[in-house]
Parts: structure tokens; sequence; C-alpha cells
């Protein structure tokens, strides 16, 4: 366990996972926030904590739960004609039907950010918060909804570095501990720097396409997909660590332009 979680591809998928759960959590932050203003001030700290700690513990619960789909790996129906050989498994359904949900839920984010960017916002301040149980509850509400893209990032991430489940599962699990560990010492200073630099949150939308497509993929070749008897291969997992690594160097290098312009003109 501690040889593969060691190795420079864990370490990669670590650091990058960590990463993107901590900016694709950003919103989680700010709606939780919303949540716990609503009551006395001697309250809110202790309900943020205290929500955020049930919430690394349901997603930690839905990673066993979609783990242990996604070792499913056997066929249970096979379609074998002219132009299409294919193995249908619960790991091929739970990656393709995952794939399609982040390129679904990344492009409807992203639309949503540029067009009506206080919706959310609004939806969550409507709703009445009279007691901390209540506030705890809709905190864990806002996270499931949230954990639905995050878990299946983390499965994206991970899947087939290594052929024991329970190894990845780990690493998974490593990474969500982190970032709620960071989002909860430091979730003031993440919020603010992402509203300085709102592009972080749109490049992180845009890598679960990238992460989308790759689950799908994954499924076609998991399932050992032929068309017309050419097969599907996999994606190896170094390119997306480059794209996300080189995007994010990018941006980081766009940001200091645009600060040391400011700076000039000031």
């Amino acid at each position: 366990m501690l040889d593969f979680l060691l190795t420079s591809d864990a370490l990669m998928a670590l650091v990058t996972l960590t990463l993107l759960e901590i900016i694709l959590g950003i919103d989680n932050i700010v709606f939780i926030s919303i949540a716990a203003n609503k009551l006395p001030e001697h309250q809110r700290t202790k309900a943020t904590n205290i929500g955020l700690l049930f919430a690394m513990l349901q997603r930690v619960i839905l990673l066993f739960f979609v783990s242990f789909l996604v070792g499913l790996s056997e066929p249970f129906y096979t379609v074998d004609n002219d132009w299409l050989t294919i193995g249908i498994s619960w790991q091929a359904i739970i990656l393709l039907a995952g794939g399609l949900f982040l390129i679904y839920k990344s492009t409807s984010e992203i639309r949503e950010k540029v067009e009506t960017p206080a919706h959310d916002k609004n939806n969550v301040k409507a709703k009445v918060i009279k007691s901390l149980g209540q506030a705890i509850t809709q905190i864990l509400i806002i996270d499931f909804i949230f954990s639905i893209d995050s878990i299946l990032t983390a499965v994206g991430m991970t899947n087939g570095l290594h052929p024991n489940h329970n190894y990845t599962l780990v690493l998974m699990i490593i990474a969500v501990v982190i970032s709620i560990i960071i989002m909860i010492s430091f979730a003031n200073k993440i919020r603010t720097f992402i509203d300085r630099n709102p592009s972080m949150q749109v490049l992180g939308l845009a890598f679960l396409i990238l992460i989308g497509f790759m689950l799908i993929t994954e499924a076609a070749h998991l399932a050992e997909t032929e068309f017309f008897g050419k097969s599907v291969g996999a994606i190896p997992k170094g390119y997306l660590y480059f794209a996300i690594a080189f995007s994010l160097f990018v941006e980081f290098l766009n940001t200091r332009t645009k600060k040391n312009n400011q700076n000039k003109v000031t």
C-alpha cells in the first residue's frame, strides 16, 4: 500500500485531485457560509465546521459505494455483432454515466456562471434557517449536491492507477480529507482568492469536461469495446495531469501579468 502511495503517479494524482477538490469546492464553501450566516454569530463557525466534517464523512461513504460499483467489472451482458462488440458491466455503466454527468454538469455550470451568476446564491438565501440543526441539515444537502461531481472527479483521476481498487480508494479518501481540512482552515482566504480570480473556477469546471470525456473512453476500454474491429484504447493519466498542470501554469502567468499591469497603472 505504502509503496503505491509513494509512486510518482499516485503522488501526482493526489496533488492534482486535492487541488481540483478545493477549486471545485469554492461554491460549496460560499453556500455553506450563506446558510451558516443565518444563525446567531456565536453559532456560525460551529455550524460551518460541523457541517464540513459531516460533509467529509458523507463523501467518504459515497466513495466506498461508488468504488464498490466500479469494482464490479465482470460483464453481465455482451453485445456482439458485425460492427459493435461490448461487454456491459456495472463498472462500464458507472463510468459512462459519470462521464456524461460531468460533461453535462460542467457545461451547465459554466453557462450559469456566465449568464446568471447569482441564481444559486439567491436560492440558498431564500431558505429559512432558525436553528443549528437546520443549518447543519442544509449544509449536508448542499454538500451532497456538490459531492456527486467531486466523487466522479476522484474516480476519473485515480481509476486504473492500480489493479487493486482498495489502493485507489485510500488515495481518493486521503485527497478528500486533505481538501476538507484545507477548506476548513483557509475557507475565507480561498474564497477571496477565487473572487479575485473567477477564471480559476471556470478553469476547474473545464477540467471536469476533460475528466468526463476520459471517463467515457475508460468505460469503453474496460468494456473491451470494438467499433468495426477497432478497439478503444485507454487514455494515459499522464496526459490529463500534464493538461491540468499546463493550464494552471498559464492561468498563473495570466494572473501575474494582470496584477503587474494594475500595479503599473496605479
